[in-house]
């Protein structure tokens, strides 16, 4: 692999979370705040989080909007946190959305964190059920914590979190 941070190469989305560990206070600010400094156009600052710990009523509530599937998992999580954007262009907004996301994930790894982003989740039911406001919408999940055992996941997931990362070779995503 050519030189990269290392902050970028040991970056991967487990499943496999400690279910004691608790985040600190510190580090859900330190989270946030790389997020609030990711680049957006027009410095809109469009997203917008809901920071759920472990067990509390945010918590739950996220983790019931996500499929059944993926909460055998994420419930060991030590933070579940709602990324949403605002209102205006769509494009732009789930663009500079990606970028808040990239940078709490980079601070994550930063502080010996992982995240796991999900995509799939009752959005409408989790907007009423944050009761978020109009205009306010949730485009991604982040499961935060720190690494647990991987053999303590179900059986279909363990391959998967045991296996070689897998990245696509760069010539491939070369268009031109």
């Amino acid at each position: 692999m050519p030189d990269l941070t290392p902050l970028l190469a040991f970056r991967w989305s487990p499943r496999a979370f400690d279910p004691a560990a608790m985040l600190t206070g510190d580090e859900a600010t330190s989270l946030l705040e790389a997020a609030r400094w990711a680049p957006s156009a027009g410095n809109t600052q469009p997203w917008r989080f809901a920071f759920g710990h472990r067990e509390d009523d945010t918590w739950k509530r996220i983790l019931v909007s996500l499929p059944a599937d993926d909460q055998r998992w994420a419930r060991h999580a030590s933070a579940l946190v709602v990324v949403a954007h605002t209102g205006g262009d769509p494009e732009r907004a789930a663009y500079d959305l990606g970028q808040a996301v990239a940078h709490l994930s980079v601070q994550a790894t930063a502080l010996g964190l992982h995240v796991h982003q999900l995509t799939r989740f009752d959005r409408a039911g989790l907007a009423t059920e944050l009761d978020l406001p109009v205009g306010i919408r949730p485009t991604v999940v982040v499961a935060v914590g720190r690494l647990g055992d991987p053999f303590a996941l179900p059986e279909d997931l363990r391959d998967r979190e045991t296996g070689l990362r897998q990245r696509r070779p760069l010539a491939d995503l070369l268009l031109a």
